[in-house]
Formats: C-alpha cells, sequence, structure tokens
C-alpha cells in the first residue's frame, strides 16, 4: 500500500491548506490592483472607511436635499415673468407692428380690466378667453369678474341661481267630479291626464268632514268641507235656477288649505271648465357639473340647487308652461323673485 492510501486524511488537509494559501494571496495582489487603479488606501481601525476623492462633499449634497426649493414666479414692474419668454407681449390685429402693453394701454377684451388677467394669472391671448371657464364650474371668466370672484377655485362663484335652467312643465291635469248628494253626503268620481281613475265605491257617499278617496290614486288627499246652494241664471233656458256647489279642500302639503268650488252634479260638457293642476317643473343646474342633469321641483315647494346644500333657500312659487317664479334670497338676505323663461336663465342674480 502506498503513503497516500494509508495517509489520506493528511493527504487532504494538506491540499487543502495549499488551496487556501493561494485564495489568499490571489485576494491580496487583487486589493493591490484596485488600489493602483483607483487611488485607494485603507485607513483608520478595521474597515472603518475608504478614502475617496471629494468624499468630504458627501454630507454637503445631502443636506442640500432638504432645502426648500419651492419655485416662485419673478415680477418686472408688477408684471408676472415667465420663465421661458420673459413678459408676455400682445399685438393688436389693427397694429401688429406695435407691441400692447398690458398694464398702460386699452382692455384687450373689455370691459375686463388687463390687469384682471394678469393677478389671476389666466392668458387673454384667445379670442373667447373672456368665455372660458378656468376653474370649471360654469361660470365664464366675464361672470367671474363681473360678481367679483376667483376664478381659479370652484367653491367661488356667482349665484347658482344664475345658471337655473327651466326644462319644460311637467304637470298633472285632473278633475274630480261630485254626482247627485243625498242629506249633505256626495259620491266623487277622478280621472287625471295619465289616464288614472278612482272613484267613491258604489253605494257609498262622502259626508262633510271625511276624507277621500280610500285607494291610490290621490288616495286622502281631500276633503268634504260642505256645500253651499246658489241661484243663478241658466243661459239655455234664461231662468234662474238652483245651483248646488260641493266645497273641498285639498290635503296634498304643497296645497294644504286650498279650495275647490265645484258644482254637483258636473256635467260632462262642463268638466274642461273645473280641471286643477299639479304643477311640476323640470330644473337643470347648468353648473358645478350638473350641466344635462334634470330634477323636479312641485310649485309652492323648497328645494336647494344641489343635494349637499345646507337648506333649501329656493321657493317654487308658480309654475306655467311658459315660465316660472322663483323666490330667493339675495346678498342681503332679502326675499327676492325671478321669472325664469322656459328654456331660458336669470340675469343679473347677485
Amino acid at each position: 500500500m502506498s503513503w497516500i492510501s494509508t495517509h489520506y486524511e493528511k493527504a487532504i488537509l494538506g491540499v487543502a491548506l495549499v488551496i487556501a494559501i493561494g485564495l489568499g494571496y490571489l485576494g491580496w495582489s487583487k486589493l493591490d490592483l484596485m488600489s493602483q487603479d483607483f487611488g485607494l488606501k485603507l485607513i483608520g481601525d478595521g474597515n472603518n472607511n475608504t478614502a475617496v476623492a471629494n468624499a468630504e462633499e458627501i454630507p454637503k449634497a445631502l443636506q442640500s436635499m432638504h432645502l426648500n426649493r419651492t419655485w416662485t414666479q419673478g415680477q418686472d414692474d408688477e408684471r408676472p415673468v415667465d420663465l421661458f419668454t420673459g413678459i408676455p407681449l400682445f399685438i393688436k390685429s389693427s397694429s401688429p407692428e406695435k407691441a400692447l402693453d398690458l398694464l398702460t394701454d386699452a382692455p384687450v377684451h373689455p370691459p375686463i380690466p388687463n390687469s384682471w388677467w394678469l393677478e389671476n394669472r389666466i392668458y387673454l391671448g384667445f379670442a373667447d378667453s373672456p368665455a372660458r371657464d378656468p376653474d370649471g364650474d360654469g361660470f365664464s371668466n366675464l361672470e367671474e369678474w363681473s360678481a367679483k370672484t376667483d376664478p381659479n377655485k370652484i367653491k367661488s362663484h356667482p349665484p347658482l341661481l344664475n345658471k337655473l335652467v327651466y326644462v319644460k312643465d311637467d304637470s298633472l291635469t285632473w278633475a274630480i267630479r261630485p254626482g247627485y248628494g243625498t242629506d249633505n253626503a256626495f259620491p266623487f268620481t277622478y280621472t287625471d291626464n295619465k289616464r288614472r281613475n278612482n272613484k267613491v265605491a258604489a253605494g257609498e257617499v262622502i259626508q262633510p268632514g271625511n276624507l277621500f278617496f280610500a285607494k291610490p290614486p290621490m288616495q286622502d288627499r281631500f276633503k268634504l268641507l260642505g256645500h253651499v246652494v246658489r241661484k243663478e241664471m241658466n243661459p239655455a233656458i234664461n231662468l234662474e235656477i238652483e245651483v248646488t256647489w260641493v266645497r273641498i279642500e285639498d290635503q296634498k302639503p304643497n296645497k294644504k288649505g286650498t279650495v275647490y268650488e265645484i258644482p254637483a252634479p258636473l256635467a260632462d260638457n262642463r268638466v274642461n271648465n273645473f280641471l286643477q293642476y299639479d304643477r311640476t317643473a323640470v330644473l337643470s343646474l347648468h353648473a358645478l357639473g350638473l350641466s344635462g342633469k334634470e330634477f323636479k321641483v312641485e310649485e309652492s315647494t323648497t328645494f336647494a340647487l344641489t343635494s349637499d346644500a345646507a337648506t333649501k333657500d329656493y321657493l317654487l312659487k308658480q309654475v306655467t308652461p311658459a315660465s316660472i317664479i322663483v323666490e330667493y334670497p339675495d346678498a342681503q338676505g332679502k326675499r327676492q323673485t325671478v321669472e325664469i323663461s322656459k328654456g331660458g336663465m336669470p340675469t343679473g342674480i347677485k
């Protein structure tokens, strides 16, 4: 047997020692080459740090990253300076050879003064600059200037009522027909333009002080107050006759207390003379991104212009197919009224 076969553990240890010494030398030689290439040297005890050229500038660079570097626009003689073009210049189409001085020359878009555009940082070089809406609140630059509101803040705008549109009339037309009465009590039937019908049950009559009808539509909406008999001239026979008139009180919240007087019985050819209306207006607010979104308001009902409004400051006083009348508080809190034509908006609300 050879020495290696009998002492193989010692042989393996020897080989491992030779390899370790070789790797150590290789690492030392590489470190020496790096220090030659980059001019590095170890300083201090152990591996505290490495000497790098201009390393003392690193703390300064880190500190500069925490400095306030907010940009503020410069001014030259009270005019804002653009970093790229200096002071913007304009010319008139009638005299293009002469620059327009916004501080001293006539307004580019009268009646808005040039200073207003500069103060609010709004570009006035467009032909339709007065009609533009930078903050998207639905009010133009001209309207914001007139109202002295901020054209760059959506929550600062002229009165919203200026943008209320009366879209259309959505009123309900209805009629109540009393029948022949018995001992101060009467039967009733109901019809409307939505082809709905109702009537007091067969064999029943409504006593004074009682509500009717028992079921929809118009369930418990009307109260019979009583009746009166009047002598009237009948033109058909040219004679004076006695006519019974029933008196009915409306119980609908926005019409409560309204009293209707209807002859009993009411003949077919006279129904159109006693038609009644539940007036409702379809409205739309063309501001705050709500343009095109319609909502309905009944006559004699208070309402708000936005869903997040704290109070309902507006009252729809009257609705007709042609116009509506709205009551509103002015800037001093006094109640005012304005008429809005169908398809239009009010003007001059302050």
